[in-house]
């Protein structure tokens, strides 16, 4: 039986049970007055699987990597090389997530050839079923050419971090009237594009609300209000995956303190080994009573297999 044919695309398979199918854009984009969506970013094969088997609908490869993992001050760094190698990472451990790549900054906003060439490095070498981009009006050409190429696109208004420098910030975008009216506009130019859903964020809660009723695709919130379809949010926020005193933004709800469990797991691996009390004999290994020339090898575990 061939993997990601069978079963259903309503949640993660269990031991015993066909694997569920493979989340595609149409069936995100269908989920649209039915369900809400689930979405996180993911930068890793462990991570992946984690957040795979616990039901997350959309795992974005997002260029957030450049701020939560290499501890930049914003995305604008991001390179294709490595955004492509952590997509492969992520693609290839999620069995049933839509897995987006996110496009970093200046390999989309040239021209449409370069847009499509790009796109296509994170679904022929990232394993990628879909790429999101950012910005309205003025990435329509570009948003065509890789749908031409047959690449799903998911779009971004609102907040555009790759936009920061002309933003003067990360700041709540739509507060007023004509910003409002303007950021509805570009959503419904998106769509009549082609995209198949559309991250808002940090819009205020009533105008993401007017853009979700508006516009027949999903819409991704993050700091976006519970009016949107569906919901995105950094895997590291939601953790507290975090460099200690980190600022959190006010629209993450925090799920558990990874970085405080990390933290006292070192401290106390350190205390175990200045005691002297890591490793135990039960963590080490005894010579034979052989001749050592003619013992075979240690075997830890089997050439091929998966390390525990």
């Amino acid at each position: 039986m061939t993997r990601g044919t069978t079963g259903t695309a309503t949640g993660a398979s269990s031991p015993g049970t066909p694997a569920p199918l493979r989340l595609t854009a149409p069936a995100i984009r269908a989920f649209k007055g039915r369900r809400k969506i689930a979405a996180l970013t993911a930068y890793d094969a462990p991570t992946a699987a984690l957040l795979d088997a616990a039901g997350v609908d959309l795992l974005l490869v997002g260029d957030s990597i450049e701020m939560v993992v290499y501890g930049a001050a914003d995305t604008l760094g991001a390179s294709l090389e490595r955004m492509v190698a952590h997509a492969k990472a992520v693609s290839g451990s999620a069995k049933r997530a839509l897995v987006v790549g996110d496009l970093p900054y200046l390999t989309y906003h040239t021209t449409p050839e370069e847009a499509v060439r790009n796109a296509a490095r994170f679904v022929v070498e990232g394993g990628c079923r879909a790429v999101k981009l950012e910005g309205g009006s003025q990435r329509l050409p570009m948003i065509k050419a890789i749908l031409a190429a047959e690449i799903p696109v998911m779009g971004h208004l609102g907040l555009t971090p790759q936009s920061v420098n002309a933003l003067g910030g990360f700041k709540v975008q739509g507060r007023r009237a004509t910003e409002a009216r303007r950021l509805l506009d570009e959503a419904k130019k998106l769509v009549d594009a082609g995209i198949f859903a559309l991250v808002l964020e940090c819009v205020p809660a009533d105008v993401a609300a007017r853009i979700t009723e508006a516009i027949p695709v999903p819409t991704i919130g993050i700091g976006a209000g519970a009016g949107c379809d569906g919901q995105i949010l950094v895997f590291h926020d939601l953790v507290g995956l975090t460099v200690p005193g980190a600022r959190t933004p006010r629209f993450v709800r925090r799920y558990a303190d990874v970085g405080e469990i990390v933290r006292k797991a070192a401290a106390d691996y350190v205390a175990d080994v200045r005691s002297g009390s890591f490793p135990s004999e039960a963590e080490s290994f005894a010579s034979d009573p052989i001749d050592p020339a003619d013992a075979g090898p240690v075997v830890l575990y089997a050439a091929g297999a998966q390390r525990r």
